[in-house]
């Protein structure tokens, strides 16, 4: 008997992501390209996103090997940005149409889930978990910054309403996002759109940290991160930083960590829930891993990274929510 697959679409502010996975949920293919960013610029208008996906869709998909192609049993997207009603980016639709139109060419199943479900599955994946049972994710990106309880859902509920999980907020920024904090930093300092990769090496390379910045306050697992952002763009106008970068960043990632653990610790305490999924861009920071998983505050509870690849946005945890759909 021939393998079967289940191809995964995502198309979210920074990626373009495809993946194949088999019926074993081992990883088959995986490919994902950046949208292009101008030096200087912070992101992209949803239009030109949108319109880099269009373009990069069809390179990606054509470097699918043909006897995978063949025997597909169905192709997952991300149709939107979290499993609420209301939630939607444009950039989704690119996804979303190549996906349809790929399941109805070969008459075969599609579904959309959400890009913030895809990425709770790429970690949970590999987490020894039950898989009835309630855990907390946080998801640290870009453009998200969110502690949440997840409650994976029958499966008579996810047929019927492309929803895998179950997910109340239970802390998180009222503001801007870990992300954007760390972007908006790394663009001031010169470096390209997005700037997590590097800010996390200098990060690693500091010898010592500064002291500038103020700790972010956080209160029942909640913060807000637009006083730090204001904080370190004024040090970097004032010029404070230019002969020692890597320590600077050292701090803002310090601070930034400080604050997480503060939040998973509150979280964990109030919702009387220990194990975590660590998810999103943020988390790949190898920096930051290093921190939470030797951090006294968080000493007992189980978290889980998993692999690193996998924190970035990918199209594999669209994928293997897609072989739950049809082989689970």
């Amino acid at each position: 008997m021939n393998s079967r697959y289940i191809l995964g679409i995502d198309t979210s502010n920074y990626k373009t992501s495809v993946a194949v996975i088999d019926s074993d949920y081992n990883i088959i293919y995986d490919s994902r390209r950046y949208l292009d960013v101008k030096k200087g610029e912070r992101g992209l208008r949803q239009s030109e996103a949108l319109f880099q996906h269009v373009n990069s869709l069809p390179k990606l998909i054509e470097k699918i090997p043909i006897d995978l192609a063949g025997n597909l049993d169905a192709v997952a997207w991300s149709s939107r940005p979290r499993p609420v009603d209301g939630s939607y980016m444009p950039v989704f639709n690119a996804g979303v149409s190549f996906g349809r139109s790929i399941a109805a060419v070969n008459g075969i199943q599609g579904i959309g889930f959400s890009h913030q479900e895809g990425h709770i599955e790429a970690i949970r994946m590999d987490a020894d978990f039950p898989d009835d049972e309630p855990f907390l994710a946080c998801h640290f990106s870009g453009g998200t910054t969110e502690l949440l309880i997840v409650q994976p859902r029958q499966r008579d509920v996810v047929l019927n309403s492309g929803i895998f999980y179950k997910i109340q907020v239970a802390g998180g920024t009222r503001d801007i996002a870990f992300g954007q904090v760390i972007d908006r930093a790394g663009v001031a300092m010169g470096i390209g759109f997005p700037a997590g990769e590097v800010m996390d090496k200098l990060a690693l390379n500091a010898t010592f940290t500064t002291d500038y910045l103020t700790p972010i306050k956080t209160r029942s697992a909640f913060m807000n991160l637009s006083g730090i952002d204001t904080q370190i763009k004024r040090i970097i106008e004032e010029g404070s930083v230019t002969n020692e970068p890597e320590a600077f960043v050292s701090e803002i990632f310090t601070k930034l960590t400080d604050s997480m653990e503060k939040a998973i610790s509150q979280a964990i305490e109030m919702s009387g829930i220990n194990r975590v999924i660590m998810a999103g861009g943020v988390t790949s920071s190898r920096f930051i891993r290093n921190k939470i998983e030797n951090s006294n505050k968080l000493r007992g509870a189980d978290i889980q990274f998993g692999r690193e690849e996998l924190s970035q946005d990918n199209a594999v945890g669209i994928a293997v929510l897609g072989g739950r759909y049809v082989w689970d």
